[in-house]
């Protein structure tokens, strides 16, 4: 699949980096940003099936412009930005060219994006989150079902926000994910929300019985489990012991793995790392 509206629109594109343009394509192809005097480019990180290692998803990241390809992460910006409106400018511009390098590059990959929302955005957007990006998307004709977006883990005080504003994003058309702490907290959001996709960190995985009745429910209630921060073979061995013990599939992303990259990666390597 092509996309040839978004081809158009990146034909239009001006390679240019003048200051009447907030987003223009570099050398390479690859979109670029600016936030204030940051310039800004994408890059993905795969998530993968933990027994046949083969490539789901991937996690879109704002990096800052490196000729090495291993910028710095900007999602720290949104916590030192001026104002909500200007978190919400950040985060729109992050998830459009996100979506821009993802789709230009994605072709028949079968693959979904996953895409961050920051805490704060949470409670800066007055209502009807996810319309504005549906409307890019739509313009664009993106398949809008192939986003995840992930929701921060929430305290007890933020449960009505969450509850909120995965509502908006559901009636909008997309999924989302749940960034939960702990198997406690992921039990408790599960009936609540019914989210599509839980993420927890591979680092944390000391409750074995609380992650394991997680795990069987999550199945149950087709609810995917992604642990991230996958940065051990110490890691990836309990992993593969906690879901052989649950009896279910699971998802895992981590440098161990992959270090995120502006390029999708190609078929021999979407099928192991």
């Amino acid at each position: 699949m092509s996309f040839p509206i978004l081809q158009k629109y990146l034909a239009r594109l001006s390679d240019a980096t003048g200051a009447a343009s907030s987003i223009w394509l570099d050398h390479e192809g690859k979109a670029q940003g600016r936030f204030f005097n940051c310039t800004m480019s994408s890059a993905f990180q795969p998530i993968r099936q933990l027994d046949s290692q083969a490539v789901q998803a991937y996690e879109g990241l704002a990096r800052s412009v490196s000729a090495q390809d291993l910028g710095l992460s900007l999602w720290k910006l949104l916590d030192h930005a001026a104002s909500d409106d200007e978190s919400i400018e950040l985060d729109r511009l992050c998830r459009m060219l996100h979506a821009i390098n993802f789709f230009r590059q994605a072709g028949d990959l079968a693959a979904d994006l996953y895409l961050n929302v920051h805490d704060r955005l949470l409670s800066a957007v007055s209502s009807n989150h996810g319309h504005a990006f549906r409307r890019i998307l739509d313009a664009l004709e993106l398949p809008l079902e192939r986003v995840v977006l992930q929701l921060p883990a929430a305290t007890p005080q933020q449960g009505w926000l969450l509850n909120y504003v995965s509502d908006n994003y559901r009636r909008n058309g997309f999924r989302f994910a749940v960034n939960v702490n702990n198997a406690r907290d992921g039990l408790a959001v599960l009936d609540r929300l019914r989210p599509d996709v839980f993420k927890l960190d591979a680092r944390e995985l000391q409750d074995q019985k609380g992650l394991t009745e997680l795990l069987q429910r999550s199945a149950a209630a087709r609810v995917a489990v992604v642990f991230k921060r996958v940065e051990t073979e110490q890691h990836l061995t309990a992993l593969r012991e906690l879901g052989a013990a649950a009896g279910v599939s699971l998802l895992v992303q981590g440098y161990l793995l992959d270090e995120p990259r502006s390029v999708l990666l190609g078929e021999p390597a979407r099928r192991a790392a």
